[in-house]
């Protein structure tokens, strides 16, 4: 037996015939690192369920809080999982995919026709915001199926649902970020409106503003000088 604690065998190893005698890890050491594997989270539910016989009580409720907790993130992935893309619907599903969605899903949905520059670029955005937030249900629908006669000064219409009821709504260019919308500024709004947990630090149309606010400024301070002025020029009647 080339692994029995022998003379003769210890001599063979010495000089290279048989390989070194493995050391018998301690029990103790064993449990310590099974554990510690389990809590880096490298251990799979199978491998804790073949391990079970091997820990105490102890150990047994700490490997069900585990699973019970790996659980619940397999779950949270796959329900972040389910949407990921701009669908399109029609208005007869209107009621069904958006107003009975479930509670604790956002629900967007854009109002569109096909024939308008601006609808097309604000599908564009929806479908990489839809794969950048897939735990948020992103649709589209043709406006004349869901209402018609809807004007066109009206669109594109974005409409924000949570809980069969609407947190917020962009109806026109103007509301939706002008021709020139990026996907930011389109992320930037509806996380305002609480349906995406963005990771933009700050508006992206903000130095845009901050210059429109400044020329307003300007403007009405011009405005105010030249009243002014035109009051001193005035003949006094008295």
């Amino acid at each position: 037996d080339p692994n029995e604690d022998t003379e003769w065998n210890d001599i063979l190893r010495h000089f290279g015939i048989l390989p070194p005698k493995e050391k018998p890890k301690d029990e103790i050491e064993e449990m310590v690192l099974q554990l510690q594997k389990e809590a880096e989270g490298k251990m799979t539910l199978e491998e804790l369920k073949e391990a079970e016989d091997d820990f105490d009580e102890t150990d047994r409720k700490a490997i069900e809080k585990y699973r019970q907790q790996r659980l619940q993130e397999w779950k949270c992935l796959q329900r972040r999982q389910k949407y990921g893309e701009l669908r399109e619907i029609c208005g007869e599903q209107y009621v069904k995919e958006v107003t009975n969605a479930p509670e604790d899903v956002w629900v967007i949905i854009h109002l569109y026709r096909s024939s308008m520059p601006m609808c097309l670029l604000v599908n564009e955005h929806l479908s990489l915001l839809a794969r950048k937030f897939p735990e948020v249900k992103f649709l589209k629908a043709i406006v004349n199926s869901c209402i018609q006669n809807y004007h066109d000064r009206c669109l594109p219409t974005i409409l924000v649902y949570k809980t069969g009821e609407i947190k917020g709504r962009f109806i026109g260019v103007a509301e939706c970020g002008g021709i020139y919308l990026k996907v930011e500024e389109l992320e930037w709004k509806l996380a305002e409106v609480g349906a995406i947990e963005t990771d933009l630090e700050e508006n992206p149309k903000k130095d845009i503003i901050n210059m429109m606010t400044l020329s307003v400024q300007n403007v009405s301070a011009h405005e105010d000088t030249n009243t002014k002025s035109s009051d001193v020029m005035k003949p006094r009647i008295t």
